[in-house]
C-alpha cells in the first residue's frame, strides 16, 4: 500500500472517528446544543473527547438556567453562585463553551442576543506541571530497558512507549492512536495528528529509533500490518500499538502502564503519568535551551501561552542565563577579577569607610 493512501485511509478513519465521537456526544443533548456539537465536529474538527466536554458543561449550564435559549443575562448571572465550589479553570472551560454556544445560535438566528457576551471571565490559574528530575527520568527508562532486555513483546512494546513519551513529547492520545502509516521512513519524524486534526511533523531520536526497531520485530503483523509473529494477535492492524481486542491500545492502559514501571523503578506511581513524561521532555528541552516557539511547535500548542507555563518550571535557569548573559555581568565579573581595578582603600573618615565625615 502507498504511502499516499495510507494517509488517505487515515484521515478517512479520523473523519469517522470525530463523527462516531459527535454521535455519542449527542445522546441526551438537547437539540440546539447537539446542532453546535455537530458544527463543532464538520467546521472545527473537535474530537470526541472535547465535544464530550462541550456536552457535559453546557448540560451542566442547561441544568441550573433550563433552556439555554431562552435564558436571558440575569439567568447566566446566577451560574457563578451555583458553580461556586468548583475550581476557578472548570468554571472558566464551562462558560467558554456557554459563550461558543451562544455565539453559534445567534449566527444561526436561533436567538437574537447573545446573553453570555457580558460574563465575567474567572481568572483561573494554570497549575505547575508536576516534574520528573533528571535522575528519575535515567531510572524509569533504565528500568524500561531492563524490561525490554528479556525480549518478550510486552517489555518490547513497553520501551517504544516510554521513549516516545519522553523522546517526542506525545500526547497519550497521539501516541496510543499512532496509525502505522506515521512511521518515519527517509527521515526520523513521526507525522503526528493532534488536537483538532491539525498535523504535525515530530522529530524521532535515535533511541527511539531504536526501540521501535524492537517492538516492530515483534508486533502483530509487523511493520506492515499484515501476518504476524506474536501470536496473531491485533495483525492485520493499522495501529502501531494494536489492541488484542481490536483497535489500538486504550489511554487507561497506557497510564497503567507507565505507572506499574514507575514503581520497578522506585518512584512514586503518583508522580508518574503519561503527560508527566511530555512535561519532562518539555521542560528539559527548555533546560537545554530549546526555543520557546520551537517547543510550541514540537508539542503541537495552538497558543503558545500553553508553553508559557514551561518558564515558570524553569526558573532557576533562567536566572542563571540572565547572570550569564546580561551585560552588566560582565562588568561585575571584571571588577572582581581585576584586583588592579578595585578601589583602594577608603582613608579614616571617608564615608566608604563607614564614619560620616560632619562633626569633624
Amino acid at each position: 500500500m502507498s504511502g499516499k493512501l495510507a494517509g488517505r485511509q487515515d484521515e478517512t478513519a479520523q473523519d469517522g472517528a470525530r463523527q462516531a465521537g459527535a454521535s455519542a456526544a449527542f445522546a441526551g443533548s438537547s437539540r440546539p446544543v447537539a446542532a453546535f456539537l455537530e458544527m463543532m465536529a464538520a467546521e472545527r474538527g473537535a474530537a470526541a473527547n472535547t465535544l464530550a466536554a462541550y456536552a457535559r458543561d453546557l448540560a451542566a449550564a442547561e441544568a441550573v438556567v433550563g433552556d439555554l435559549l431562552a435564558a436571558d443575562e440575569d439567568d447566566l448571572a446566577g451560574l457563578g453562585e451555583a458553580w461556586i465550589d468548583l475550581a476557578a479553570s472548570s468554571v472558566a472551560r464551562r462558560l467558554s463553551a456557554l459563550r461558543q454556544f451562544m455565539a453559534f445560535a445567534q449566527e444561526e438566528g436561533l436567538r437574537e442576543d447573545n446573553p453570555a457576551a457580558t460574563l465575567a471571565r474567572p481568572r483561573a490559574r494554570r497549575p505547575l506541571p508536576r516534574l520528573l528530575t533528571h535522575e528519575e527520568i535515567d531510572r524509569f527508562l533504565d528500568t524500561a530497558e531492563a524490561e525490554a532486555a528479556g525480549g518478550t513483546p510486552e517489555g518490547l512494546r513497553l520501551l517504544a512507549l516510554v521513549e516516545l513519551l519522553y523522546g517526542s513529547g506525545l500526547r497519550a492520545s497521539e501516541l496510543v492512536g499512532l496509525p502505522l502509516a506515521a512511521l518515519p521512513r527517509d527521515v526520523p519524524f513521526l507525522a503526528v495528528t493532534g488536537k483538532g486534526g491539525q498535523q504535525r511533523l515530530v522529530p524521532v531520536s535515535t533511541r527511539a529509533l531504536a526501540a521501535l526497531r524492537g517492538w516492530l520485530a515483534v508486533r502483530p503483523g509487523g511493520s506492515n500490518g499484515g501476518g504476524g509473529n506474536a501470536g496473531g494477535k491485533g495483525g492485520g492492524s493499522r495501529f502501531l500499538f494494536p489492541s488484542p481486542r481490536g483497535g489500538h491500545l486504550s489511554r487507561v492502559r497506557l497510564f497503567q502502564l507507565v505507572r506499574e514501571l514507575a514503581v520497578k523503578a522506585g518512584i512514586d506511581p503518583e508522580k508518574v503519568s503519561p503527560h508527566v513524561l511530555r512535561h519532562a521532555f518539555a521542560t528539559h528541552l527548555l533546560e537545554g535551551g530549546a526555543d520557546l516557539r520551537v517547543l510550541q511547535t514540537l508539542l503541537g500548542h495552538a497558543d503558545i501561552a500553553t508553553t508559557e507555563i514551561y518558564t515558570h518550571v524553569d526558573s532557576a535557569r533562567l536566572v542563571e542565563l540572565v547572570n550569564a548573559r546580561h551585560p552588566l555581568s560582565d562588568c561585575q565579573s571584571a571588577r572582581q577579577n581585576d584586583p588592579e581595578g578595585a578601589p583602594e582603600a577608603a582613608p579614616e573618615g571617608d564615608p566608604q569607610n563607614g564614619h560620616s565625615m560632619r562633626g569633624h
